[in-house]
């Protein structure tokens, strides 16, 4: 049985939000912005004001500037004003005039020059090789490569590489170069901690504009895949994702904003001891993490010497098991209305998921959580490189 066939209890297993898309190519979604978290000052009016123009022609597609002023609110000296600095800068284009419906002189519609610029995203995520791709601003991928995970001491290097080959792949400006990596990582692109990788308190995002003079963006490969699940998934502004690959970790959005906590250490929760009954052996030296369940190395092996169906099956709803244990109190304390899955479905999707189902309604209140969700992504492993190019398209155009 899979998330896509089970709906029961307080808590239910759903199919994965369908993407939409658009005569104008945009496959975002449900099209919203992360949420504005205060007033916007006089002095970042223009700036405010030029997104919230972006993010309208982004996924409302060509319009007029008289649409333009209708639907920001903004006048339209304003509006034509901040169009002529827009197409002096390359991100937006004038289409033509729309076909005339009455009197009057047809109107001449704008839109954002959707082939003019690329993204570059990386994703630093997997066990056997880093990955990366050139993304169009509609965030479709049109090349994609990998390289093998290098050895501790070339890591950089291979990393800075990829990078500059995808940049001479892109065939047209990159507005900037995103990377979601695995670890936690403060607010300037600092990776505090990333045991896998070997890097600590290293600066890999100064380390990448100086390599390449090009904006670069660095985030907890988590955090990446949320801001992805929001814009392109479907995802509500109360949501977890939690991402299962070599290690374990989540990534968390509340009211429309991504939390990161004091220590940029929010949705760090593979470490959770879940096992007081004891429990494997985690790498980190405790016994009973979440991650010792729950990572696909740990997993996968402890299924490799299963010997029948319903000894597979045990170890899968153990592990789903321990990820409700871990999940309950994150959806108590926090409210959140959507849990999604990300990781290899053929682990995942079934009886896993369905123990962490029951788990979750076993270990919260059915009065207030009767509606959490749990479901699967459909982005499979792009999610990461596509929440890769959110970050860059809400760090340079305030769009997502």
């Amino acid at each position: 049985m899979t998330a896509s066939d089970v709906q029961r209890g307080s808590s239910t297993l759903e199919p994965a939000h369908a993407t939409t898309g658009t005569a104008h190519g945009r496959s975002f979604g449900s099209g919203r912005a992360l949420r504005q978290g205060g007033k916007v000052l006089p002095e970042h009016a223009r700036g405010h004001n030029r997104a919230l123009l972006l993010q309208t022609l982004f996924h409302q597609g060509a319009m007029s500037r008289a649409d333009l002023s209708r639907e920001t609110g903004l006048t339209r000296v304003t509006i034509s004003d901040l169009v002529a600095d827009l197409i002096a800068d390359g991100f937006i284009a004038e289409m033509g005039m729309r076909e005339a419906s009455g009197p009057g002189k047809p109107a001449m519609l704008i839109d954002l020059d959707r082939d003019g610029h690329r993204i570059v995203g990386l994703d630093l995520s997997g066990s056997d090789a880093f990955r990366g791709a050139v993304l169009t601003l509609d965030g479709d991928i049109v090349v994609r490569r990998e390289v093998p995970v290098p050895d501790a001491d070339t890591l950089l290097d291979a990393v800075v590489e990829l990078a500059r080959a995808l940049v001479a792949d892109s065939h047209a400006p990159v507005l900037g170069i995103g990377v979601g990596t695995p670890g936690v990582v403060d607010d300037r692109g600092v990776i505090l901690t990333a045991p896998n990788l070997r890097w600590a308190g290293f600066d890999l995002e100064s380390a990448l504009e100086t390599a390449l003079g090009l904006p670069v963006l660095v985030a907890n490969d988590a955090n990446a895949a949320v801001l992805a699940e929001y814009t392109f998934g479907g995802a509500g502004d109360d949501v977890l994702l939690v991402k299962v690959g070599r290690g374990v970790g989540s990534g968390l959005l509340s009211a429309g904003q991504p939390m990161r906590g004091a220590h940029f250490a929010a949705g760090e929760i593979g470490h959770v001891t879940v096992g007081t009954d004891g429990g494997p052996l985690c790498v980190c030296g405790k016994v009973g993490c979440l991650e010792a369940w729950l990572a696909v190395p740990a997993l996968s092996a402890r299924l490799a010497a299963a010997t029948d169906d319903a000894a597979r099956e045990s170890i899968l709803r153990d592990a789903g098991e321990r990820l409700g244990i871990a999940l309950a109190p994150i959806v108590g304390a926090l409210d959140v209305s959507e849990i999604v899955l990300s990781g290899p479905q053929e682990l995942l999707d079934g009886p896993l998921a369905q123990a962490t189902v029951e788990t979750l309604r076993a270990r919260t209140l059915a009065e207030f959580h009767d509606g959490v969700r749990v479901r699967m992504t459909e982005q499979g492993q792009d999610i990461v490189l596509r929440g890769a190019a959110v970050m860059v398209l809400s760090g340079q155009l305030g769009v997502s």
